[in-house]
C-alpha cells in the first residue's frame, strides 16, 4: 500500500509540471530562444534516464527525471504556441 502511495504523489508533483513549465516560459523568454536546442538535449537525456531509473526501480531518479522533462517540455511547448499565433 505504501507504493501506490508513492506513485500516487509522485503523479501529482508530475501534473504540476504543467503550470510551472507555463509559468517558466512566461518568465524567461529570452533564455528559450538561445538555448532551445539544449532544452531539446535536457529533454532526451532525462527521459533516457528515467527509463534507467524505471528499470533499476528508483522510484526517486524516475521522477525527479521525468518532473525536469515535463517542465522543461512544457516551456518549450508554450513557446512555439505563442509563436504559432503570431505566424497566423
Amino acid at each position: 500500500m505504501e507504493e501506490v502511495y508513492k506513485l500516487i504523489i509522485g503523479i501529482c508533483v508530475l501534473a504540476l509540471g504543467i503550470p510551472i513549465g507555463n509559468l517558466l516560459a512566461r518568465a524567461t523568454k529570452e533564455e528559450l530562444k538561445e538555448g532551445k536546442r539544449w532544452f531539446i538535449l535536457l529533454i532526451l537525456i532525462c527521459i533516457i534516464g528515467a527509463v534507467f531509473g524505471l528499470v533499476y526501480k528508483n522510484d526517486v531518479l524516475l521522477f525527479t527525471l521525468l518532473f525536469i522533462a515535463v517542465v522543461t517540455s512544457r516551456s518549450l511547448k508554450y513557446t512555439f504556441k505563442k509563436k504559432n499565433k503570431k505566424r497566423k
